[in-house]
């Protein structure tokens, strides 16, 4: 059965988009006894940060499409969980990827070149797009490379506000939210991935992500899911 399924994947099966991820795990975990079940999700405001990754214009803006979720829907789904943060009270972290000088950044040799090239970079390149500019409280963390923690300030920050649970969306799924969850992971942070509210370059990485990475590091599920959840506020000793 569906619900019986492995590491939260059940309840967002019911939209056929991620049908694959259902029929793999089913023909993978089903037969077998130690299944685990789906994970309730209920959010602790006082231990719970939203994490968005580059939604930034040089990145939106690009001449390419996003898949399997055009960049509109990433950008209001992301809107979405950002006012509801925000509303909350709960830390909104705003990742994006900035260079000084372009020495600060990587530089491998590589059998495919990036999308930018070494071509001067708009004035804005970095800017967030406008739906999701920082306000109030929102903390802004600066990265030099695909994965937030590496050498920012994401984990300090987190830690100092006792944060144990992550939300992550933006893009790349498979680049820079990926990265970031495997770094979250590695260091003992719990994951919500808000499926739909991420994209990448193709939807054969997209999907690839949420098929063999992100159920064994958290739990998936939907934007209106994320909303839905139960949300307690417990007080701090």
């Amino acid at each position: 059965m569906i619900s019986n399924l492995p590491f939260g994947l059940g309840s967002f099966w019911a939209n056929s988009s991620y049908s694959f991820i259902k029929n793999e795990y089913k023909k993978r975990f089903v037969p077998f006894k130690t299944v685990i079940s789906m994970v309730d999700l209920k959010l602790n405001l006082n231990k719970t940060a939203l994490v968005v990754i580059d939604m930034q214009k040089g990145i939106l803006t690009l001449d390419r499409k996003l898949e399997p979720n055009p960049a509109s829907q990433v950008v209001a789904n992301v809107s979405k969980l950002v006012a509801k943060f925000r509303e909350a009270g709960t830390p909104v972290f705003l990742v994006h990827v900035t260079s000084v000088d372009g020495r600060d950044m990587l530089h491998p040799l590589t059998d495919l070149q990036s999308p930018w090239g070494s071509a001067p970079r708009p004035a804005d390149w970095s800017d967030f797009v406008d739906e999701i500019k920082p306000i109030g409280k929102d903390i802004v963390i600066a990265k030099r490379q695909w994965g937030a923690f590496y050498g920012t300030e994401l984990d300090l920050q987190l830690r100092r506000r006792k944060i144990e649970t992550i939300v992550l969306c933006g893009v790349s799924t498979n680049l820079g939210v990926e990265t970031t969850a495997r770094d979250a992971y590695q260091i003992g942070y719990n994951q919500v991935f808000a499926v739909d509210a991420m994209a990448a370059n193709s939807k054969d990485e997209h999907e690839a992500t949420l098929k063999y990475i992100f159920p064994r590091i958290g739990m998936l599920r939907t934007t209106e899911e994320i909303l839905r959840a139960p949300m307690e506020n417990r007080l701090e000793s």
